[in-house]
């Protein structure tokens, strides 16, 4: 495909139309006539009609599954690439320099500055780099660290919260932000707050850090919840249940916002004065509406199986987000992965032990997720017990029920969901347990009898909706949280369609994996009944006038492109999928030699970075992704056409 030089590239004449070429002339001569002819033309660049992406390079580290690279960063002076690589819980340093032949230099390693640790995160300004550092006990204060990418040298380091998962700078580079998500233990009985660290690096020996805690909406947990913030965490108050996962933030660097995914919410920050000053709760997607169908089982034969859902909701729950403006307004965009609280479930104390009948304790963890046909059993939870059943959620009560006014459409009846529970309905969907059943007016739960008669005295729940995890989506919001724009079905869909191709080649029909697993092989609808697609990874570049959003799918894998310069009205532009081998199991693959698994393609998108053409060392705008399942860097060229 043929392609235009870059704005760096071509002459002005060139890249611009007539009338912007003169426009430029004018405002040479006017900055002439004010003593301004020494200063140079800013150069426009071009805005291309279309982009496809093309893979040109990659560094392997030969290990699978083990989340060997994750969030990517770069450098355009050094010409530096800085992954996190989870497994050694350090950030390799690739040097970039030839796009198409990644090297490996060395690595970042943060134990000196604290010892025992591991690096979660990464980002790059102006030849330094900032990391996030969690401490050998999760739920202890992190760091955050200082390096020049030059050489690697150490330039300072200060303590953050509890669990720094994700930093970034600021848009001139004087602030470093980080979200500390201050996760449970995985018996739930320590849990730190929750916050965003405000770290002026303008002297990186000596970084000062300000704290925006959510302390103030501790004592408002009920107002917070009646707005449709989840809270939810067996004891926690608001300010040790919000955990922070994602930072975006405005042009003017005044503002950001934090992404609370296990809350479903957005957290507005004032930099400045460090202050939390509001929480949006995203509210959820209506599956039973035209527009949001889903495909819900993963054990319906294999069969592609988008519909609508009526009394189905969905928790956009976003990881990754990123902001841009139009128009001197901030749009953020989410990728809704969808997140559940499962903490204490490989402790078999949790569960209890059904030899010796010893019940399990609610004291060893919190598990919330569940599937419909366990939930909504017309003979109650005893059977799963020892098994699955939380026992938070057997203290509630002794069994479920669906409600026939809302879940008719399925079979439905009083005291029995019937048909609903089927592997070919509803049956096989996980959702959460915690909300979605009828309450009383102080917010305990409603009984019911077996029989599906409202009685005090009765054991049973009654569900008159079901939330699931994600919104298989990605949204556009304004900066108050209210929805701009959503992708609705238009993922799914789009993977079972004829005009969706995978491979390196895209000659594989995405429609024969649809949904796939990112570590299985030949799993064709696998991930429907979980988070789908699930959309994690999220990136912004501004090509020209116009802004493009590229999104990785975590399970299905590939990076999706969409024109949303228009936030109100986003255009698919194109997906590239480099997974070359969907038949064979990868980890078959991963034990026999290296090169096999490379064979294999990329897995699990997590992070992604775009490049400026003016910051890429081809002189083409490229787009970093890591893949945490491959362990493999990405590099894909976007080729432009005009």
């Amino acid at each position: 495909m043929k392609t235009i030089p870059t704005a760096a590239q071509a002459p002005i004449r060139q890249r611009l139309p007539v009338h912007r070429f003169a426009a430029t002339l004018v405002m040479a001569a006017v900055l002439t006539a004010c003593g301004g002819s020494d200063d140079p033309i800013t150069p426009v660049e071009a805005t291309p009609a279309q982009l496809t992406l093309q893979k040109i390079g990659s560094y392997q580290t030969g290990q699978y599954e083990v989340s060997a690279a994750e969030i990517p960063a770069y450098d355009a002076a050094s010409k530096r690439l800085f992954v996190v690589n989870a497994l050694v819980g350090a950030v390799d340093v690739i040097d970039l320099s030839d796009p198409t032949k990644p090297v490996k230099l060395g690595q970042l390693d943060a134990t000196a500055v604290l010892a025992g640790s591991s690096i979660n995160s990464v980002a790059v300004f102006n030849g330094t780099v900032a990391v996030a550092i969690q401490a050998p006990v999760k739920t202890d204060a992190g760091r955050m660290a200082l390096y020049r990418a030059s050489d690697l040298s150490l330039l300072g380091s200060a303590t953050v919260g509890a669990l720094p998962d994700m930093i970034t700078f600021t848009p001139d580079g004087k602030t470093v932000l980080t979200a500390n998500e201050g996760e449970p233990s995985d018996d739930y009985q320590i849990d730190p707050e929750g916050s965003i660290s405000i770290i002026d690096v303008s002297n990186p020996a000596k970084p000062v850090v300000r704290t925006a805690g959510f302390g103030a909406f501790t004592g408002q947990e009920a107002a917070l919840r009646a707005k449709g913030i989840r809270i939810y965490g067996p004891g926690a108050s608001a300010s040790q249940d919000f955990e922070p996962e994602y930072i975006a933030i405005a042009a003017d660097g005044k503002t950001a916002w934090v992404t609370l995914q296990e809350n479903n919410a957005l957290a507005k920050v004032d930099i400045a004065t460090a202050t939390v000053t509001d929480i949006f709760p995203l509210g959820f997607k209506d599956y039973g509406a035209t527009g949001n169908e889903l495909d819900v089982s993963d054990n319906d034969g294999k069969t592609i199986n988008i519909k609508t859902w009526p009394g189905v909701f969905g928790m956009y729950q976003p990881d990754s987000m990123a902001s841009y403006a139009v128009d001197g307004k901030t749009y953020l965009v989410t990728a809704n992965e969808g997140d559940a609280r499962a903490w204490g479930e490989t402790n078999p104390l949790y569960w209890g032990d059904k030899t010796s009948k010893t019940p399990g304790d609610a004291n060893k963890g919190f598990v919330e997720e569940f599937r419909v046909k366990h939930l909504i059993n017309k003979s109650g939870w005893a059977g799963r017990e020892y098994d699955d059943l939380p026992p938070q959620l057997k203290s509630l009560a002794a069994g479920g029920l669906l409600n026939p006014a809302t879940f008719g459409y399925c079979g439905a009846i009083d005291g029995d969901p019937k048909g609903c529970r089927d592997d070919v309905q509803l049956g096989r969907l996980n959702i959460s347990w915690t909300m979605g059943y009828q309450t009383n007016a102080d917010g305990s739960p409603k009984k019911f009898t077996a029989a599906g008669v409202a009685d005090p005295t009765g054991d049973r729940l009654m569900y008159d909706k079901l939330y699931s995890y994600g919104a298989r989506s990605f949204t556009i919001w304004d900066e108050d949280g209210a929805k701009v724009w959503d992708s609705g079905a238009e993922i799914e869909k789009f993977l079972a369609s004829a005009d969706c191709k995978l491979g390196s080649t895209r000659n594989i029909p995405c429609a024969d994996f649809f949904n796939s697993g990112h570590n299985e092989g030949n799993a064709k609808d696998s991930r429907s009944d979980a988070k789908g697609p699930e959309p994690e990874g999220l990136a912004l570049g501004k090509i020209g006038n116009k802004t493009f959003a590229f999104i990785g799918l975590e399970r299905m894998g590939g990076v999706l492109v969409y024109d949303i310069t228009n936030p109100k009205a986003p255009t698919r532009v194109d997906y590239l999928n480099t997974r070359d081998e969907w038949l064979t199991d990868p980890k078959t693959e991963a034990a026999a030699t290296p090169s096999r698994l490379a064979a294999i393609g990329d897995l699990g998108p997590e992070g992604l970075t775009f490049i400026p053409a003016a910051q890429s060392p081809n002189g083409k705008p490229l787009l970093i992704v890591g893949n945490e399942v491959s362990g493999t860097t990405a590099v894909m060229q976007l080729n432009l056409t005009y």
